[in-house]
């Protein structure tokens, strides 16, 4: 029986709260294996204090949505709107990003009575406010939704980082054992290439950076069917990769030389054997499982040793072509790093794992608009020394990844799920 009117508005707001309460609860119970002190580590620029991520997606939901379309909302803090913005100009100034460690206030505790005041709030808008502002705002209220969730795989990879620095190599948790086949022997995967869509073309939420869906011409070109491994990125290393400078871009042999990588962020060698500090804390390294943690001049070096070359992003988006998003080693599987690939007919891990550096520059597509508003910087006013990244991390939530997603880091950075797949044209 169909609903009426009322009915299906009733339950759109239904799902649009529970998916909001769920979202929100996400997130706290990824910092509750947190000590106290924990909250406000800040170790590198790039990185952000637990209780800065947990106030500031407050800070959208109350900027973006109460502050416009609720009635007579007075919010919780008047500071909080400067100390929890992250870049938008056109909303006001902001407190430095290098700076946030800093703020041993507001308290953590201060910060979740924030969290809770908001979400409260947020409780009775979705139930109760008019049909016209609540047209206006369900957009909004998704993209903070979404928001939200890459805060959570930010929160994550920052308390590793955060972690990582302390002598004495602390958890964030227990990891899971690994269980099933470990990774096969890598095979090569052809595709005819030719005239293909890419971009994001279905109904539902996306990214302005994933729009407009457009035509693009590949040559025909072929993949490795899984990543790159971490036995493998040693064999690079062995001969010589982080010593030979041709193999890199210079910016990238800039990075060596002055910040002194030897190997993938977070690897130590002790006693002459490689570990690798993790969410478990220090662990030996794995080494079926794919390499992470590498920057963008590292994946392209390695390319380059191998006599191959990094996936473009058309490329990606064209071979993970009929392959669920859903599957893979994604953050509810609660694994927290990258494991083997399964002994299988690939492409593998396309999804999930490790974000996979492409050769591709974040720039905007044939046609790109970005948002009216203030909501126009989320991600336009990036595209510009950035590397796109594709297919998600152990850390990414499930219900957040699609072929489509654009990611995109500086080329030096390293403290990300980020890893590598090669690829090289049908004609080699």
């Amino acid at each position: 029986m169909a609903l009426s009117a009322h009915e299906d508005n009733e339950h759109r707001r239904d799902i649009l709260l529970r998916d909001f309460l769920a979202v929100r609860e996400a997130t706290e119970t990824l910092a509750r294996p947190l000590a106290i002190e924990d909250y406000g580590m800040q170790a590198m620029e790039d990185v952000s204090p637990t209780k800065w991520h947990l106030a500031h997606t407050s800070w959208f939901f109350e900027t973006f949505i109460l502050e416009v379309y609720a009635t007579d909302y007075e919010p919780f803090h008047p500071e909080f709107r400067r100390l929890f913005n992250s870049y938008y100009e056109s909303v006001g100034t902001f407190w430095p990003r290098p700076l946030r460690g800093l703020l041993s206030r507001p308290t953590v505790e201060e910060v979740y009575r924030y969290r809770h005041f908001v979400e409260e709030h947020m409780r009775r808008f979705i139930q109760t406010t008019g049909p016209g502002e609540m047209d206006a705002a369900w957009p909004v209220i998704v993209l903070g939704l979404n928001h939200e969730q890459q805060h959570q795989e930010l929160l994550l990879t920052d308390i590793q980082y955060n972690l990582s620095i302390n002598p004495l190599n602390p958890a964030y948790t227990q990891l899971k054992p690994l269980e099933g086949s470990r990774s096969g022997e890598s095979r090569w995967i052809s595709y005819e290439g030719g005239l293909v869509t890419i971009g994001y073309q279905a109904d539902g939420f996306c990214f302005d950076n994933e729009r407009p869906a457009h035509r693009q011409w590949l040559e025909p070109f072929r993949i490795r069917d899984r990543l790159v491994t971490n036995r493998e990125y040693l064999e690079f290393m062995l001969d010589g990769g982080y010593t030979t400078p041709t193999l890199w871009l210079s910016e990238g042999w800039q990075h060596i030389r002055s910040d002194g990588w030897r190997a993938p962020l977070y690897w130590q060698e002790l006693d002459g054997e490689w570990r690798r500090f993790t969410l478990g804390g220090l662990k030996p390294v794995d080494w079926e499982a794919p390499v992470a943690h590498v920057s963008y001049f590292e994946a392209d070096a390695f390319a380059r040793w191998a006599g191959k070359r990094l996936c473009r992003e058309g490329e990606w988006e064209a071979a993970s072509a009929g392959q669920d998003p859903k599957v893979g080693n994604l953050l509810e599987d609660g694994m927290f790093r990258p494991v083997p690939a399964p002994d299988a007919d690939g492409p593998l891990q396309m999804f999930g794992d490790v974000w996979e550096w492409t050769q591709s520059a974040y720039a905007p597509y044939p046609g790109y608009r970005p948002e009216l508003g203030a909501l126009g910087e989320y991600n336009g006013k990036f595209m510009s020394s950035q590397q796109v990244l594709r297919g998600g991390s152990c850390v990414t939530p499930r219900s957040h990844i699609r072929r489509t997603y654009r990611n995109f880091f500086p080329p030096q950075a390293r403290w990300q799920f980020a890893g590598i797949r090669l690829a090289e044209d049908a004609s080699d």
